[in-house]
């Protein structure tokens, strides 16, 4: 079990559960940084002498004593050469792995489409009300759990994300060798990404406009906002069509500020139909959490494939519900 603190860790000797990958901790001490635990270099040597030891210190307050012991016993925590026991040695800079308990998640009634998949790249057509990646209480109801899980593709990643009440087109990368180079594409404004909305029609709003700004989002708040500064935030939108008082928009983001497209159109007078945050948070319904969904899709997604130089385009199947046809 003992490593030389520094050096990178194994790969994870537990499998997936549901598409989500194992906690992994290192354990403390001199010159071996916890990033979980804020400890690190320099510190002195740790109190604990056995891996079971540390875990109950770091754990059992939490979920309590027993849960961690009855985890013990059932070999639930692994290192890299095996299930840690009630002997296993403290070693600083060693690794271990476990899956946590999580609470049953209420399952989204929708399916993600794939359109596209080939050795290097899954491309889907994702759902409103399904977060891309886990995070907070959406864990296994998650695009991406949902693919690694459907697919076979443990290693899958996101090469970037739509909001959870965002629908429409994601790109996946399969290979780990591969991540780099399709993120990076997004990272440096290599792709071009239409969205579709449905919002009021105002004839007073002069479109279409490119909307400039600087957009902040505190950590744990639910809204993001404009605020004086130069501009991180650029949009464009036209107007695709109008009816009945509503209108159908073409935005088109130029950066990728988080709720750029929702902070634009309120912006002009024009909050997106079934917005949640925007101009005000409202509580989500309990009786139907999916009754209204946000009225955002992202329709398309061109790029210039960086491993084959091929051009490609997606674009989403998915018709906003605010929006049916004019014959319909």
């Amino acid at each position: 079990m003992a490593r030389r603190p520094g050096r990178r860790a194994p790969a994870a000797p537990l499998e997936q559960r549901e598409g989500i990958d194992p906690v992994r901790v290192r354990l403390p001490g001199p010159g071996a940084a916890d990033g979980a635990t804020g400890q690190g270099r320099g510190q002195e040597q740790p109190p604990w002498t056995t891996v079971g030891g540390y875990l109950l210190a770091r754990y059992g307050p939490a979920v309590g004593r027993e849960r961690i012991e009855a985890m013990l016993a059932a070999g639930a925590f692994v290192t890299a050469d095996g299930p840690v026991r009630s002997g296993t040695p403290y070693v600083p800079g060693a690794f271990v792995w476990f899956h946590r308990d999580r609470p049953p998640e209420p399952a989204v009634p929708f399916p993600v489409e794939v359109l596209h998949r080939d050795e290097r790249i899954v491309v889907a057509d994702k759902p409103h009300f399904l977060a891309t990646t886990p995070r907070g209480s959406h864990v296994t109801e998650t695009a991406l759990a949902r693919l690694r899980r459907d697919l076979g593709l443990p290693d899958l990643t996101p090469a970037h994300r739509l909001d959870r009440l965002t629908a429409g087109v994601v790109l996946f990368v399969v290979r780990p060798e591969d991540r780099g180079a399709y993120q990076t594409l997004f990272r440096d404004r290599r792709t071009r990404k239409e969205y579709e909305a449905v919002a009021p029609y105002d004839p007073a709003v002069a479109l279409p406009a490119t909307v400039r700004s600087r957009i902040v989002k505190e950590r744990g708040e639910m809204a993001a906002r404009e605020v004086p500064g130069p501009e991180n935030a650029v949009s464009t939108v036209e107007l695709a069509e109008h009816r009945g008082g509503l209108g159908r928009y073409r935005l088109r983001p130029l950066t990728g500020r988080t709720h750029q497209l929702r902070v634009h159109m309120h912006a002009l007078g024009l909050p997106l139909l079934n917005d949640p945050i925007y101009p005000a948070v409202l509580p989500e319904d309990p009786a139907d959490p999916y009754a209204r969904p946000l009225q955002l899709l992202a329709r398309t997604l061109e790029f210039t494939d960086p491993r084959t130089g091929r051009e490609l385009r997606f674009d989403s199947a998915r018709r906003l519900a605010a929006w049916p046809p004019a014959d319909s």
